[in-house]
């Protein structure tokens, strides 16, 4: 039977999700003393690392497109023995000794899913999947944003199998069929490896060109290539790397990558070393857009023609908060938030993780959450500086694209520079007075999480 709660309990937080955003709000409120609960749907942490939660995109093959040393928790590196991009598995393994070291299980009710957010005077009222009522002075929503599969429509009926690469798991699947993967971003780029490697023929569509970035160069990963080297003004950085990449790749139109429409770092980056391999031995081949389908037959936008079994599209998911989603304000699919979470209009209700970024995302939640707790500690304890925050969410909004003029796409609306973006974050602090994230910050959230598991 549905229960509501008691009393209002609206010195509390509440945090939507148990995957690396929610895990890492969950720290920094706890580092505080901030008292919080958290809901997660499914029955355990990790969110779409895992691949038995329900809906999620993962699939065996898949490993970090950032590497080991630069997509860690602040101040929680992972193991060395993790390879330069590791596997789902390890990254699994990895975010549930995350909370497990800062001891953030006992808050989270697994297997508890949030039905809807309601605004109530000051506060937020959050009800879940099973009727019951909770009052909370602040909502932190960080369910993620790839849960809801964007299928396109293309003429005519095609008679064989559709489906989106949120359904796929394993590339076994691909076996004794032909296969067109539609849609050439990272995710897209891994499934036709998969392809390549298993299926009888394996086709990849895309609708523009883009620029393909190994995973190495010169043996080292590229991010940390691009984050530990010279920090060159954008007019000499982007012709070195365009210079770099056509001495290490050569021409890629040769194997029928089209030639991209847009400038190096405009788009998302594609990071993948495997499939020039592939195109190389034509265990995999390029075709335009889709024109149309004919039964079996798959016709392009340039009149060629392929007999397909599997068409799987990798086209990508839409941004979706169902909960709260009244609330948000959207504009090509993307809420309108300051710094990517704060709500501009409705105060201490907070999207963690709707985000585009040139880098790894686990270290940019740590520093965004830090500014979250520190923000609502404030309100309790300096509400003076928790006001000139809240003028700071209502009327700035810089320019966090760090001069790169992004592709204008709903991808890209919300995609901001990963340099810009913690020059902000860092500047934002030293206004407020707030204290930055350092080695050793959490180290007392972390002993103490350990003398409980000890006692």
């Amino acid at each position: 039977m549905a229960t509501k709660e008691a009393a209002p309990a609206p010195d509390r937080v509440c945090i939507i999700g148990a995957g690396p955003a929610g895990l890492s709000a969950a720290r920094a409120l706890k580092r505080l003393g901030i008292p919080y609960d958290q809901f997660e749907r499914h029955s355990d942490v990790g969110g779409i690392w895992d691949l038995d939660n329900p809906g999620t995109p993962m699939y065996e093959s898949a490993h970090f497109i950032s590497s080991r040393k630069t997509s860690g928790f602040f101040d929680f590196p992972m193991p060395d023995t993790y390879p330069d991009y590791p596997g789902n598995r390890q990254i699994l393994a990895y975010t549930r000794s995350f909370a497990d070291a800062f001891g953030l299980r006992p808050a989270i009710q697994f297997d508890r899913a949030v039905a809807d957010v309601e605004q109530v005077g000051t506060g937020w009222r959050v009800t879940l999947d099973d009727g019951t009522e909770h009052a909370y002075k602040a909502v932190i929503c960080a369910t993620g944003v790839t849960w809801a599969p964007r299928m396109p429509q293309h003429p005519g009926t095609f008679t064989g199998e559709i489906r989106h690469s949120s359904s796929f798991r394993s590339a076994l699947e691909f076996r004794g069929k032909r296969v067109l993967i539609v849609g050439l971003g990272n995710s897209g780029a891994d499934i036709a490896c998969d392809a390549a490697a298993n299926a009888d023929a394996a086709f990849v569509s895309i609708r523009r060109g883009y620029h393909l970035i190994p995973k190495h160069l010169f043996g080292i990963p590229t991010d940390e290539l691009a984050n530990d080297g010279p920090q060159l003004p954008l007019r000499f950085e982007r012709p070195f790397f365009r210079a770099l990449l056509r001495l290490v790749q050569g021409d890629l139109t040769k194997y029928g990558l089209p030639k991209p429409d847009h400038k190096l770092f405009e788009s998302h980056p594609l990071l993948n070393s495997q499939l020039v391999h592939y195109l190389q031995h034509g265990d995999v081949a390029i075709r335009p857009d889709i024109a149309r389908f004919e039964g079996n037959t798959v016709v392009f936008t340039d009149g060629s023609r392929e007999e397909i079994d599997v068409v799987l599209y990798a086209t990508g998911y839409d941004w979706e908060i169902p909960y709260a989603d009244k609330y948000f304000d959207w504009a090509d699919g993307r809420p309108d938030l300051y710094l990517s979470v704060f709500n501009r209009e409705h105060r201490n209700l907070f999207g963690l993780g709707y985000i585009e970024i040139n880098s790894s995302a686990y270290t940019l939640f740590d520093h965004i959450s830090n500014i979250v707790a520190q923000y609502l500690h404030d309100q309790d304890h300096a509400p003076d500086r928790a006001a000139v925050f809240d003028d700071l969410i209502r009327t700035d909004r810089p320019k966090l694209n760090g001069g790169i003029k992004f592709l204008a796409s709903a991808r890209h609306r919300a995609y901001v520079d990963a340099h810009a973006y913690h020059a902000y974050l860092r500047t934002v602090r030293e206004r407020l007075g707030w204290q930055n994230l350092t080695p050793g910050i959490f180290a007392e959230v972390r002993r103490a999480a350990m003398a409980a598991v000890k006692a």
